[in-house]
């Protein structure tokens, strides 16, 4: 038997509703219309034509209701007609002795006129508070009610988040667990003088976890929890947001101790003031409502404020003040330990093969978010079933990682075998400086497959994660920048370099100007900083500002940038005339296999050979000139390469073809 209490189908209940006003107007319609013509028998006859045939006799019988007159003739065939009030009629029918009975004329009760008349009134009103119903979009407000608050009280039937559940930002966390203790045990911080905490704001960089950790507050407090966008308190009509900021305080009031998330609340809580022509006044209002409720004359005891933003540069000092978030918790990018406790957790629903290592992951993508490494393992398990394997392994997610990281393989880009050897070329330079750079970073893999719109790539490693920069670093980044250019003069010569190191060339003079005009290592310019011209838009046209340096100042800065530059370039020249041979072998390997690895490349460089269990061929032995090894045919192969920031993996690929 259904539960009486539980709601009924929506689609059930708007069919039902439909039906019933399709009913309605049915019915009001017939009664509009009054009986049909049809209903009554016989032919419409002219009142002059029916004395006529009275006196002629051809009358049988009739029967009058009102002045609604119906009967037979002689050769029985029925009739009717309309009596105008003919005073005369009776005499008539009995002077031709026709038989005539008479009924009075039958008239609708009060009551059915009164509901005659209301009917259409009655359906109007239901039609228009069964689309006002629909407007609300099942969250219980009237149809007048744009003033109410849209924040939903969070309910941990399915789907309970708990900070089990959260990993890799154990400070933020802790933040926010002692918020769960004040509202489970609040005598414990009252006796020595403590006091509930009015709002914590999450700051941090998108995907790093902030709406998590408001889920994992609502699973772990056994307190009421609401939550709401930033944009739900904005409404075209001037004072809702306002409004709705007084009634999600009076439904928090009712349930304190509570908690009142607000995510993305940059939306309405931006400096004021600060627009061009003016600020939104809607805007202003709401905020300054917001204000007021969080810290003003009323206390608001029991209700703390969660807010979460990516942008709190843009947010009114008033709301930052302590008695109205009295916590700003930044929550980052997680180190390599949380980037290992991240994908654990993310791992629990994924089977993996014995040869999965977290660790090994963790260091291959720093500046991962949370939400990124979800992505890595989620893109991992889809390739798994694709390739129909039972289990996730290590393979997978280095694929996974490069997919994301630099895209999927172009396997139908068709390139020449020159191209493919000038690429080979290109990617063993980078491989062989940065080998040979003390302080460059571990090589992890090389390969000539493009991907994205990297045409190849060389990936090095950080054994941890970097923090700061130190200055042999940087001149070790701008050798392996240079690495593939210098690599195509020394083999294919002068004239036959390629546009494949634009991205190179890019990324080389980023870092050398960013270290002569913004962190000081420029012995000529000294430890200064340099502003430049930066654009901007006002009003939608861009703007560019002067620099605040003289011109003999910026010849002194592109000089030596220049020179910053050269260095990186002789340094790289240096290492790869030097070791010719090594870059004969690698570049022969990479147009054999494709992808090296980083243990593979060491090999190579060292003159052993490749035993892998798919190929049985082997390399040339080191010291052998020119270009010996012939790709295999169907493989696609490319080059390119292109910087990266210093808080991303070193890798070396991003031109389109032909930059």
């Amino acid at each position: 038997m259904p539960d009486p209490k539980k709601p009924q189908n929506p689609l059930i209940r708007n069919l039902l509703m439909w039906g019933g006003i399709l009913i309605a107007l049915v019915l009001l319609v017939q009664l509009f219309q009054g009986p049909s013509k049809t209903e009554a028998a016989g032919q419409q006859m002219a009142y002059s034509e029916f004395l006529t045939k009275v006196d002629e006799g051809q009358v049988r019988n009739v029967e009058i209701s009102g002045r609604q007159i119906a009967g037979k003739l002689a050769n029985d065939s029925e009739f009717r007609t309309y009596n105008p009030g003919d005073p005369e009629l009776i005499s008539r029918l009995r002077a031709k002795n026709v038989t005539f009975d008479a009924q009075p004329e039958e008239r609708p009760s009060l009551l059915s006129q009164i509901i005659v008349g209301a009917l259409p009134f009655i359906i109007m009103i239901g039609i228009w508070i069964f689309f006002m119903r629909q407007m609300q979009n099942g969250q219980g407000r009237g149809a007048m009610g744009f003033g109410k608050s849209k924040a939903r009280m969070l309910t941990q039937k399915d789907g309970r988040v708990t900070f089990d559940d959260v990993a890799g930002i154990d400070e933020a966390r802790e933040e926010l667990q002692e918020i769960v203790d004040f509202l489970k045990d609040p005598s414990k911080f009252h006796r020595l003088g403590g006091k509930i905490p009015k709002g914590a704001l999450l700051v941090g960089p998108p995907g790093t976890g902030k709406t998590l950790l408001a889920r994992a507050i609502a699973g772990e407090a056994n307190v009421p929890f609401f939550t709401i966008s930033g944009s739900d308190f904005v409404e075209m009509f001037v004072g809702v947001g306002a409004s709705r900021v007084r009634d999600m305080f009076d439904q928090a009031k009712k349930n304190a101790p509570c908690i009142i998330f607000i995510d993305e609340i940059d939306a309405v809580g931006r400096h004021r003031g600060a627009g061009l022509g003016g600020g939104n006044d809607e805007r202003e209002q709401t905020l300054n409502q917001l204000l007021v409720e969080m810290d003003g004359f009323d206390a608001n005891e029991g209700i703390i404020i969660v807010a979460a933003t990516n942008r709190p540069d843009v947010l009114d000092p008033a709301l930052l003040r302590p008695g109205r978030f009295d916590r700003q918790i930044v929550v980052g990018r997680p180190d390599i330990e949380g980037r290992e406790r991240i994908l654990a957790v993310h791992m629990r629903k994924v089977p993996l093969a014995p040869d999965v290592n977290p660790r090994v992951i963790a260091r291959g993508t720093p500046g991962f978010s949370g939400a990124d490494l979800a992505n890595l393992v989620n893109e991992a398990a889809l390739l798994a079933a694709r390739r129909s394997r039972r289990l996730v392994s290590m393979k997978e997610f280095e694929d996974a990682k490069d997919k994301v990281m630099m895209g999927v393989e172009r396997k139908s880009m068709v390139m020449t075998e020159d191209e493919k050897k000038m690429t080979a070329y290109h990617e063993a330079g980078h491989a062989v400086v940065s080998v040979h750079e003390p302080a460059s970073d571990p090589i992890h893999k090389a390969t000539i497959i493009p991907r994205g719109r990297a045409l190849g790539m060389v990936m090095r490693l950080p054994e941890r994660d970097n923090y700061s920069y130190h200055r042999d670093k940087m001149h070790a980044n701008l050798s392996v920048a240079m690495g593939g250019r210098i690599a195509e003069e020394l083999i294919f010569g002068h004239d036959k370099v390629s546009s494949g190191a634009s991205g190179d060339i890019q990324m080389a003079t980023g870092l050398a100007k960013a270290m002569v005009t913004q962190w000081g290592m420029s012995d000529t310019l000294g430890p200064l900083q340099y502003s430049e011209n930066q654009e901007e838009v006002f009003l939608g046209h861009s703007v560019t500002r002067q620099q605040n340096v003289s011109e003999q100042t910026a010849q002194l800065i592109d000089a030596e940038v220049k020179r910053i530059v050269m260095q990186g370039y002789d340094r790289a020249k240096s290492i790869l005339s030097e070791n010719i041979d090594q870059l004969h072998a690698l570049a022969n390997a990479l147009l054999e296999y494709e992808t090296l690895t980083g243990d593979e490349i060491k090999r190579v460089m060292a003159g052993e050979s490749i035993d892998r269990p798919d190929s049985a061929a082997k390399l040339p032995p080191l010291g052998i000139g020119g270009v010996a090894g012939i790709p295999k045919s169907g493989r696609r192969s490319g080059g390119g390469l292109g910087g990266a920031a210093p808080a991303t993996p070193r890798t070396m690929g991003g031109d389109q073809p032909g930059a």
